[in-house]
């Protein structure tokens, strides 16, 4: 008999790892076989399946890629097998993920051009159709959906739109946003999105997944920079069997299946975005009232993380963090350097009533 999982003593009100739900939690405790049909056959099969229908209006035109790691992993995986040797890779970066890419293409050796804009600033997308229309070698272009270093909601429907109409591949790192903000791969033109197993979909760390375009991921084979984070080759593995190339996180991805049921019973992508942006919403409104201000104008903001501004001079983040976690809150730091900022999550299994106890707790410690 499985022995019980107790209560958390805190919550995660971070962008991931996150508070995960109980059954998620139960779902790490059997182990399993990699060679077994009830593994790669019943749930990596599965998962995969799953997650194409989610991301796309015509699914079988798409396929899954899973990557053992992190999110950056997948990300790195897809960059060094996605951009050939003759490609030439437009990044477009407003914080530390998408300076993240930047970092990857570098050490790859990868052809790259840089549209490098402030933590604070949205994409011009007259600017992106200027560098495209200038350009012609440019081939490839990726940014970051939801930037967490602000909480930053990148304007991606439009970007596609121009990336789409001016014939290039488009990456997306959707690692903060699918799952918990509605999108469509085929109507938006998106060739790559990548993601990971613990963040909107509620999972745990361990693993990442790319999916894919099947006519663009048939073009990579021989580009990848990388054994293990060769994306082709683990798709050719994967996608007959279920079966990854190297030991796969077994344990995790048993869990990221049941974290797939659950939002399947909360009503699908369109509902957990509808309490993500609620929560957010009741965040924001509550810690206006007690005169913290959030970095970003309204248009800006994702209902993923939110950055707050330090209440005044005297503010000790520090103080406040432990502060906010002994009363059974976890939030995160700023991380830029323009302003003094710390963030505040509204993803996981957290409700507005997780909220409102929060935003008492934040009267009680300021």
């Amino acid at each position: 008999m499985y022995e019980t999982i107790p209560d958390n003593p805190y919550l995660l009100l971070t962008p991931g790892p996150l508070s995960t739900s109980k059954g998620v939690r139960n779902a790490l405790l059997r182990d399993w076989c990699t060679w077994d049909a009830d593994y790669n056959t019943d749930i990596v099969q599965n998962i995969r399946h799953r997650l194409v229908e989610m991301a796309a209006s015509r699914p079988h035109d798409y396929t899954v890629v899973m990557m053992q790691g992190s999110g950056s992993f997948s990300i790195e995986a897809t960059l060094g097998s996605v951009v050939g040797i003759d490609d030439k890779l437009l990044i477009i970066t407003n914080g530390a993920y998408g300076t993240r890419m930047v970092e990857m293409a570098e050490i790859l050796d990868i052809n790259h051009v840089v549209y490098e804009l402030s933590e604070t600033q949205a994409p011009e997308l007259l600017h992106i159709a200027d560098l495209l229309d200038q350009d012609e070698d440019i081939t490839h272009v990726a940014i970051v959906h939801c930037e967490t270093t602000t909480g930053m909601l990148n304007p991606l429907e439009r970007i596609a739109r121009e990336v789409k109409a001016q014939d290039r591949i488009l990456i997306v790192d959707a690692m903060s946003s699918f799952g918990g903000i509605p999108l469509d791969m085929y109507e938006l033109g998106i060739d790559f999105l990548v993601s990971s197993s613990n963040k909107c979909i509620q999972g745990v760390p361990g693993f990442g997944f790319v999916i894919a375009k099947r006519s663009e991921l048939l073009r990579c084979e021989g580009n990848a920079h990388s054994l293990c984070l060769d994306l082709f080759d683990q798709w050719q593995t994967m996608k007959g069997s279920g079966k990854w190339r190297y030991t796969s996180p077994t344990h995790c991805v048993r869990a990221f299946y049941q974290a797939l049921s659950e939002l399947d019973d909360e009503g699908g992508i369109e509902a957990r975005h509808s309490r993500y942006c609620n929560n957010q919403r009741i965040l924001v409104e509550g810690m206006d009232d007690l005169g913290y201000k959030t970095l970003l104008p309204r248009h800006y903001q994702s209902p993923i993380i939110t950055s707050f501004l330090y209440l005044d001079d005297d503010f000790d983040f520090s103080d406040f963090y432990h502060a906010a976690k002994k009363r059974g809150f976890v939030l995160y730091p700023g991380k830029i350097s323009q302003a003094d900022t710390f963030r505040i999550g509204t993803i996981g299994d957290v409700y507005p009533a997780d909220i409102e106890r929060l935003l008492d707790v934040v009267d009680e410690i300021s």
